[in-house]
């Protein structure tokens, strides 16, 4: 029999700029999207670590992040 004893998930997002608004405002949605995506783990009670966090020239928004897969203990992931 085996069981998870640490899970977790490395992902990289890149929230993008929607082309069909003004640069400014589309900039504005973008890291208006990252703060909701961030309120949405803590109120999810995920863990995560954001590992890397960078704007973009074209203002779009790279996070690199590990956070917890499904409900499983993350070990020493976040450490």
């Amino acid at each position: 029999m085996k069981r998870v004893k640490a899970a977790c998930i490395c992902q990289t997002l890149h929230f993008l700029l929607k082309e069909d608004l003004g640069h400014d405002y589309a900039a504005k949605q973008v890291q208006e999207e990252v703060a909701h995506y961030k309120k949405t783990l803590e109120r999810n009670h995920t863990k995560y670590k954001i590992v890397e966090e960078s704007v973009q020239p074209d203002d779009s928004i790279i996070i690199r992040i590990i956070k917890q897969y499904n409900s499983s203990p993350v070990g020493n992931y976040l450490d």
